[in-house]
């Protein structure tokens, strides 16, 4: 008999990111459904797919009610709600099935960033110094500049644009305002505007790290070199058309290795199980600093962990069908 197989996600609905243009990063998850499914059905699974919408009961509701072998967990929180995108596993969790992905202990702990950048950095591991700031404890600031100013509780570039790296107070100012006013609490990181790159590692036994990508920024003087909103959802935009993804990252071996080898240390020490992408950013002394965590990141074709896959030698159907046989393996 095959194995039954839920692809679960957020169903697209209107939102607050609607009021700040950024409805397209909601929108994209229905890109990977698409495919995953087809993958899925490629490798011998019976699929169905499983749209949630909140509130948060009714969805439960809909996750007891699944007959499946294995939840294919693409649900990135209801729009505008980050904070429930560790709801699915947690729930699956409980209800005794095996589903895709990292843990909801890791995917709350991604979500927020400064405690991540904590336990980073209790563990040794390098990333820039920040604050959590609001407009009424601004007058506590004390990094260097430039800072880059960032929603702590967002994934998808939200709340990042070519503004958000600042290089005095009154910039400082304006861009805390403008992301506590719609996202929550700022975190203002020291702007690190070395060579950045990341790598994608499966929690397999042992875990494996596919190729390492570098993020090219071929953008006119004056514009910063960060992934903004623009720079990954809007292909007309100046900032999506001036960056370039080199994967594998032309680098030395050792410097690869290096690379691989902190993104597999730290999916070790955040995740453990499932998937997740390492952004990384190199300082002026060459040391790596660790920038982002991004447990279960965009698999939908053309994003970065499956041009890194691909680059590894895996085809798309084989990429997919190694994350739900890593699932059912852990099950």
């Amino acid at each position: 008999m095959r194995s039954r197989v839920a692809i679960v996600y957020n169903k697209p609905v209107p939102s607050r990111y609607d009021l700040r243009g950024e409805a397209k990063a909601v929108c994209g998850v229905l890109d990977a459904v698409k495919a995953v499914h087809q993958a899925l059905l490629e490798s011998g699974y019976d699929v169905v797919q499983v749209p949630l919408v909140p509130p948060l009961k009714r969805a439960r509701e809909e996750l007891k009610g699944l007959t499946a072998d294995l939840v294919f967990n693409l649900f990135e929180g209801f729009s505008g709600y980050p904070e429930t995108e560790a709801r699915v596993p947690e729930i699956v969790s409980e209800l005794g099935m095996p589903y895709t992905g990292c843990s909801a202990a890791t995917l709350t702990l991604a979500l927020d960033k400064a405690k991540t950048k904590a336990i980073l950095e209790e563990s040794g591991f390098a990333t820039p110094g920040y604050q959590l700031l609001s407009p009424e404890t601004l007058s506590t600031f004390h990094l260097s500049y430039p800072c880059i100013v960032k929603p702590c509780g967002e994934d998808a570039s939200h709340g990042l644009s070519e503004e958000s790296v600042v290089n005095e107070f009154t910039s400082l100012e304006r861009q805390v305002g403008v992301v506590s006013s719609f996202y929550g609490q700022a975190l203002v990181e020291e702007f690190i505007d070395g060579q950045e790159f990341n790598a994608t590692v499966l929690g397999d036994s042992p875990a494996t790290v596919l190729a390492v990508s570098e993020i090219a920024y071929l953008l006119p003087p004056g514009v910063p070199r960060i992934m903004t909103f623009a720079a990954k959802w809007e292909p007309e935009s100046l900032c999506y058309q001036g960056i370039k993804v080199i994967c594998p990252a032309q680098v030395p071996d050792n410097e690869g290795k290096r690379i691989a080898e902190t993104a597999l240390a730290v999916f070790q020490l955040l995740c453990g199980r499932g998937y997740a992408r390492v952004d990384m950013r190199l300082d002026r002394g060459g040391q790596l600093n660790i920038i982002e965590v991004n447990p279960n990141p965009d698999i939908s074709p053309g994003s970065g962990a499956v041009r890194q896959a691909e680059a590894a030698g895996m085809g798309y159907t084989e990429f997919i069908a190694k994350i739900a046989t890593l699932a059912l393996e852990k099950s």
